[in-house]
């Protein structure tokens, strides 16, 4: 098995195929973490538990009254607030006297093949036992008999180990869970750099990297979403990491409502990182006999580099998170509707639109917002699932019949978590918004957040929903959020349960999503949040494919692309060829083909020579398909690093295959350009389609091609696919 308890040293040793992490039961059952990094044979590591401490202001254990041990120096397993330890606490509980002193001991352990999943919530899964061990500890504080179980589980094929925890109350008295992380590693050292994505609407997921510094550096969201400002992502990594080299230890939490990631590099020069639900508006009341589940946070480790670390999450991600039909099967080329049209379209419209969007090959028609209701602008209508038959004169099954007919499958709109003031549901139910009495109600984009952690609420929306998709022939659900969530609370709850308010909403939204890929499990689910607002792997649990973002720019999307991708697959990303003006559809097409590819513009506007250029680019889509979705993404050159040029490899699993692109964002000053490729096989020769060159592994790896009379100018790009011989 991949995991193991060393009796001799009461040491825990769990290795994947990139790593080892040890940890140990030390005096006073205390859970002391040892090692986490590059694979090692040896099974005693506890010497390197040793810390310096200093006189009584680093105060010494009451039961573990050993030299050289202070828990507030002492690299602990699972950190908690109140007992000498003062640096980030992972856990910590508000017990029945009011204070949150919390002690975790351990008490027992087991190990076994497999892993469970959590009760209502997202988690990756296996595809059979035998992908994975887990380990569960128990954990006991003495005074308070709060109980928590420590999970972990190693996946066989993969550099990547899973925690989460699960909190019991076993006593009769209530206590509220203050603080919950699902995981905490401890570095020695402070000598790395932190890397996070950070952005906003139309700008998500940029990457920032920076050294670490004395103090708390943080990554957080209290939006009630993952947010487009933050993702739940973050890599430790040694200093001087590439693409191809160093330590990087990545970090992604299953999750979509408010996380926090927070490192502690502390006065001795050690790094400590916690990450879980935020606590900043969180507090459970955990009852006599009730259970608590942190999300899963995933750890991946490799010593090679930031690219081999991406593509441990992309396979991990591909096989072990995404489910369903759509795990592996090829997605319908769709094109949207709403930059085209926005929400001024009728049946026939629509119909035209489907007549023109088949004639140059593409598989699906998606009809964005503004189908029910009196839905003529963002003002009006949200919670009203019925549809505008003033719009849609021959209804929407009739609508449907027609897109079928001339070949296209059928997709459409919904955002079930928003409610606009002037809507019928809202006029009949003003209380189910989420709303604080006596205070004013925040409004966004003329809507209110309907209260998703109300039971009623959610049956009633999904009711609607399940009603427009069980009678019609819908293949394709896009479904939306829009705004951040104010005033949170919920008038059901009693007082000492207001703190719920937020992870219940998410618990209810998964709640729903899993409901709709159960009842319709042949319909494609794409997430949105005005774009990349929610691109999380609780969201991919669900959905395979995310929008990655509302800016559909060819250059602007390079950033959000290669951030992206630091931790999530291209089959994941949503990206469209738009009718944006900043370049032309070669480079538009380009960039779409990087992700779940389709088209957002008005084919009914396309003149005849643009409707041949993008009947030959789905023919290339076609092509290129498997190689895209399936292969290996090396990240050649990025526009972190790089002001004018970005290029990226995808390599198929048996290196039979590779498809570059290289967009020039702007023209350099040096035109002399070489670029060396990635991820091949040395010993094969491969064939540049195009010229029929043939070259070595080797030669393309080592010498490069050179590529300084390729097409160029601002906005300019081209491709080289290569295939064995």
């Amino acid at each position: 098995m991949s995991i193991r308890f060393i009796e001799q040293t009461k040491t825990f040793k769990l290795d994947s195929k990139t790593s080892t992490y040890m940890f140990g039961i030390f005096e006073g059952n205390y859970l002391v973490h040892y090692y986490y990094g590059a694979p090692i044979p040896d099974e005693d590591v506890t010497e390197l538990r040793f810390r310096p401490n200093f006189a009584s202001f680093c105060p010494d254990s009451p039961t573990a009254m050993v030299q050289n041990f202070s828990p507030d120096v002492t690299p602990l397993e699972y950190s908690t607030f109140g007992t000498g330890d003062f640096r980030l606490s992972a856990f910590a509980v508000e017990n029945s006297d009011g204070n949150k002193v919390t002690d975790l001991r351990y008490v027992s352990h087991k190990i076994y093949k497999g892993k469970e999943p959590i009760p209502g919530m997202p988690s990756l899964y296996l595809n059979n036992e035998d992908e994975a061990d887990t380990l569960e500890i128990v954990t006991e504080d003495k005074a308070t008999g709060v109980r928590a179980t420590l999970i972990y589980t190693v996946f066989n094929d993969y550099g990547a180990i899973t925690r989460r925890v699960k909190v019991e109350n076993p006593t009769d008295k209530p206590f509220y869970i203050d603080t919950i992380h699902s995981a905490c590693v401890d570095f020695p050292g402070k000598d790395y750099e932190m890397l996070d994505l950070y952005g906003r609407w139309v700008k998500e997921r940029a990457l920032e990297r920076y050294p670490l510094h004395r103090g708390i550096q943080s990554i957080k969201s209290k939006r009630g979403s993952s947010s487009h400002n933050h993702n739940p992502f973050t890599a430790i990594i040694s200093k001087g990491t590439t693409e191809d080299y160093g330590d990087c230890y990545g970090f992604n939490l299953v999750y979509s409502s408010n996380f926090s990631i927070d490192v502690e590099v502390d006065a001795f020069a050690s790094t400590r990182l916690v990450m879980g639900i935020n606590p900043d508006g969180f507090k459970w009341y955990l009852e006599p006999g009730e259970e608590f589940y942190s999300p899963e946070a995933v750890m991946v480790y490799t010593n090679q580099g930031l690219g081999e670390m991406s593509r441990i999450f992309h396979r991990l991600y591909g096989n072990n998170l995404i489910r369903g039909q759509w795990k592996k099967a090829k997605r319908p080329l769709l094109i949207n509707n709403w930059e085209g049209t926005g929400m001024d379209f009728d049946h026939d419209k629509l119909v035209s639109f489907a007549h023109h969007a088949k004639d140059i090959g593409l598989e699906m028609l998606v009809m964005d917002d503004g189908w029910f209701g009196k839905r003529d602008d963002d003002k009006s209508s949200l919670g009203d699932w019925k549809v505008a038959e003033y719009k849609l004169q021959k209804g929407l099954s009739g609508l449907i019949k027609e897109v079928n007919n001339c070949g296209l499958k059928f997709g459409i709109w919904f955002e079930p978590e928003m409610i606009s003031p002037d809507s019928d549901i809202y006029r009949e139910h003003p209380d189910w918004c989420l709303h604080t009495e006596g205070r004013d109600k925040s409004i966004a984009r003329t809507q209110y957040v309907i209260d998703y952690s109300r039971k009623e609420v959610r049956e009633h929306i999904y009711g609607m929903m399940h009603d427009i998709l069980s009678s019609n022939n819908i293949d394709y659900v896009k479904w939306d959020f829009n705004r951040n969530l104010t005033e949170v609370s919920c008038a059901q709850l009693p007082k000492e349960r207001q703190g719920e308010v937020f992870h219940r909403f998410v618990l209810g939204t998964y709640e729903s999503m899993d409901r709709l890929t159960k009842d319709f499990p042949h319909i494609l689910l794409e997430n949105c949040s005005g774009g990349g607002g929610r691109f999380d792997p609780g969201m991919l649990y669900y959905s395979p494919q995310i929008w990655t973002s509302d800016n559909t720019d060819p250059i602007e999307r390079l950033t959000i692309q290669f951030g992206t991708s630091l931790c999530y697959p291209t089959s994941t990303m949503g990206a469209h060829v738009s009718a944006s003006r900043r370049a032309g559809y070669e480079t538009k097409m380009n960039v779409a083909l990087w992700g779940s590819f389709g088209y957002e513009l008005d084919p009914d506007k396309l003149t005849a020579e643009e409707k041949a250029e993008i009947t030959a680019q789905i023919a290339l889509y076609h092509k290129y398909y498997d190689v895209i979705h399936y292969g290996d993404l090396y990240r050649l050159i990025t526009p972190f690093e790089d002001a004018f040029r970005v290029a990226w490899e995808h390599v198929s699993e048996d290196k039979n295959e590779a498809l570059v692109t290289v967009v020039q964002m702007r023209h350099p000053y040096d035109e002399f350009f070489m670029l060396k490729l990635k991820g091949l096989d040395p010993e094969k020769v491969y064939v540049e389609q195009e010229s029929g060159k043939k070259y070595s592994g080797a030669y393309l790896m080592n010498a490069g091609l050179n590529l300084t009379y390729k097409p160029n100018g601002d906005g300019a790009s081209f491709r080289i696919h290569l295939i064995a011989e």
